[in-house]
């Protein structure tokens, strides 16, 4: 059941990154995988700075949605290079 709240998570977390940077998204499984790709990086991000969201399903929402936000705009800054 755990994997299905990770995969749910990963889809609005890159629906929700792909319409802040690039306003639409990238098809169900593009969404998943960067979402996924994003709560990674995200959990890594939140840990390195220590900062903390409480946890529960709003709180992996939001650090899953900022990782994959960064994720999107490195990806928009490499392809620029």
């Amino acid at each position: 059941m755990e994997f299905i709240w990770f995969i749910l998570i990963g889809l609005v977390a890159g629906a929700l990154a792909g319409q802040i940077v690039r306003g639409g998204g990238f098809g169900v499984v593009g969404d998943i995988i960067v979402g996924i790709i994003g709560a990674l990086l995200g959990g890594f991000l939140f840990n390195t700075f220590g900062v903390s969201t409480g946890g529960g399903l709003l709180g992996s929402l939001i650090v899953a949605t900022i990782g994959a936000v960064v994720l999107l705009y490195g990806i928009r800054l490499v392809r620029s290079a």
